[in-house]
């Protein structure tokens, strides 16, 4: 069984509090419903995984032993049962756990949700701060950048490759997930 997202929507605003982590979050979701598109893969199996990926941020305040094991217990206690969104889940958060990426959707997941930062990042580098206004190549050219984004690992966005996206087109299908959302995410 997979949540619904009304479901997910609630336990979201239940554990997370932060404005900037939901947003976060609802990013996450956008992105990997892109990228389940592209690759023919199940879209709100991929959107759930993503806005829920984080859940347990808040509660276990970023422990890098609980997070990741603490939202698939959350999940598996509201019923949720997909093995391959708790891997995943688990192995988005690959330095801490040890748990190395194997499967596309491991791999999907921790490249969408480290891109949310890196868009998000340059989006407030423009005056406007209008996700209209950022070029594709600005977010690439800031992935170079020595010191940037000091929360974004560079290596998590270039699991995408791992999937057969290469970079330039994995942050168009990002950038086209976040544009859908840009009033609710406020850019």
């Amino acid at each position: 069984m997979i949540l619904k997202r009304e479901d997910a929507l609630d336990l979201l605003h239940k554990h997370v509090k932060s404005e900037n982590m939901r947003k976060h979050c609802l990013a996450s979701e956008a992105v990997m419903r892109e990228v389940a598109g592209h690759l023919g893969r199940d879209e709100e199996l991929y959107g759930i995984t993503g806005l829920l990926h984080d859940l347990d941020v808040e509660i276990t305040k970023g422990d890098p032993q609980k997070h990741g094991p603490t939202t698939v217990e959350m999940l598996k206690e509201f019923g949720m049962d997909k093995p391959e969104a708790f891997d995943a889940i688990l192995r988005h958060n690959d330095l801490a756990t040890g748990r190395q990426r194997t499967t596309e959707f491991d791999h999907a997941l921790a490249a969408a949700e480290t891109i949310t930062g890196m868009i998000t990042a340059t989006t407030l580098v423009y005056p406007d701060k209008k996700l209209a206004s950022v070029k594709p190549k600005s977010v690439t050219k800031r992935m170079n950048q020595k010191g940037f984004a000091e929360g974004v690992r560079r290596e998590n966005i270039l699991e995408c490759e791992k999937i057969g996206i290469p970079l330039s087109q994995f942050v168009l299908l990002a950038m086209d997930g976040m544009k859908k959302i840009s009033d609710e995410l406020g850019l």
